[in-house]
């Protein structure tokens, strides 16, 4: 045992030495061109620099990375561009490693709880890999394996966030982000508790069972534990196998994806916060034409439980922008939290707000945004808002919008990929049909009671 902490502990020390070389040698250079005559043009090659050294590292770095990369303006346009490319995919564990790690988590005699178990995994990624197999009783699952020593990796990685945050305050001080770090930070942190993935999985299956277009995998908890999930396995096709498709059922897809988003946070104030591509699959309906009957949902670790004041203050900004009520829509960037509301920055508050808003205001079927492509989607508003926050000072953005217009830009892209033509204003305005601040606190107490989250709920938790 001493030994084996001392590994641990040498390993972490190592990934500590491995990232702060890479990252700071590329802060430094980032530092040093600042200051120089023309240095200021030279944002293309550090951002490739920046991306080289985080892509080396793999793992929960690299995660972040990404992340932030996903968030409109939180990073300039060279290194949002350059970050986005990194693979999310890391070298999977090869199967020595993967026995022990069973044994570890099941039992040495882990393999008889199972009738068979692929040794090649089905997917890898930065935090764990997922392996297909057959249950004594005849269930097809998916096997979710977290590699050894995440929980040092996620420190030594998140160390080093604070620098890539400074680093961007110090390139661009339009937006005060140490809020948006202890997010990030926080989420990062859960993903590595599959018991708790276990219970966001639980919760998904509660507030979407009477939603045809959506489902959930059932979890079994007798192949489950802290650092390993064992979930049902549905079968599925990538949605971006069905880009060509009838616009019908292009529509159809967007309608589950919207569904799936949207309708538990504005019942239940939660969310998914990662609509990564790889996230969910789509599901054949059943009869001989065989269309799409809608998506799975298939991955739980990025799960945003809101306070329900924050899904009070959504609503009434959309609201407030609907019929021109001002004070409505201040109330709701108080409600989120922002301070020192002055003329100014509400108006510049307002260019993000009518782009994100804007398609669900528009009473008429329609493209979520015409004429732009999934990459550039939120791209040229982030940059007005980014120019004119320049002159007005920092502001501080609050924690919840990290994953919340994650989701927004996340889903708008995938409604461009699949070209839906669809009513957006008549699917929010159902999902908001019957709100009230009490009716959500209600519901979503009750769900969270129910899979044993209740913990998570209230103020600024998550």
């Amino acid at each position: 045992m001493v030994d084996e902490e001392r590994n641990r502990f040498s390993a972490r020390a190592l990934r500590y030495a491995r990232v702060g070389a890479n990252v700071g040698g590329v802060a430094a250079r980032i530092a040093g061109s600042r200051l120089l005559p023309g240095g200021e043009g030279r944002d293309g090659a550090n951002a490739a620099a920046l991306a080289a050294a985080l892509g080396g590292l793999k793992g929960p770095l690299m995660k972040v990375a990404q992340l932030m990369a996903t968030v409109p303006d939180l990073l300039p346009a060279e290194y949002a561009g350059e970050l986005q490319k990194l693979q999310s995919d890391a070298p999977p564990m090869g199967w020595a490693f993967v026995k022990r790690r069973m044994s570890a988590e099941l039992g040495r005699d882990w393999e008889q709880r199972f009738t068979s178990f692929e040794r090649t995994p089905a997917a890898a990624a930065s935090l764990g890999q997922v392996h297909r197999a057959v249950t004594l009783d005849g269930e097809s699952v998916a096997v979710k394996l977290q590699y050894p020593d995440m929980q040092a990796a996620v420190e030594a990685d998140l160390s080093q966030l604070d620098l890539l945050f400074s680093l961007h305050r110090r390139m661009n001080g339009a937006l005060d982000t140490r809020e948006i770090a202890v997010e990030i930070g926080e989420r990062v942190r859960e993903e590595l508790d599959y018991r708790r993935e276990a219970r966001h999985a639980a919760l998904y299956a509660h507030m979407l069972a009477d939603e045809p277009l959506v489902r959930v995998p059932r979890v079994r908890t007798d192949l489950s534990t802290g650092r390993l999930l064992t979930m049902e396995w549905l079968e599925g096709e990538k949605i971006l196998s069905f880009v060509d498709a009838p616009q019908a059922e292009r529509n159809l897809l967007a309608q589950a994806m919207f569904a799936a988003w949207w309708m538990p946070f504005s019942r239940f104030g939660v969310i998914h916060g990662d609509p990564h591509l790889g996230n969910y699959t789509v599901f054949r309906a059943p009869g001989a034409a065989g269309g799409p009957g809608g998506i799975n949902l298939l991955d739980y670790g990025c799960i945003r439980i809101f306070p329900p004041r924050f899904v009070a203050g959504v609503v009434d900004l959309y609201r407030g922008l609907l019929a021109g009520d001002e004070a409505r829509v201040v109330h709701a960037y108080e409600t989120w939290g922002f301070s020192g509301l002055r003329r100014e920055l509400i108006d510049v508050l307002n260019i993000w707000a009518r782009f994100i808003y804007g398609p669900l205001m528009d009473d008429r079927v329609r493209t979520i945004a015409d004429g732009v492509t999934p990459g550039q989607y939120g791209r040229r508003q982030a940059f007005e808002v980014h120019t004119a926050l320049k002159r007005l000072g920092p502001v501080t953005v609050p924690r919840e919008f990290v994953f919340m217009d994650r989701a927004a830009i996340g889903l708008g892209a995938v409604f461009l990929h699949l070209r839906a033509e669809l009513n957006f204003h008549r699917l929010f305005e159902a999902a908001i049909a019957d709100f009230d601040l009490e009716g959500v606190s209600a519901r979503q107490d009750a769900a969270l009671r129910a899979v044993g989250l209740k913990e998570a709920a209230g103020e600024g938790a998550g």
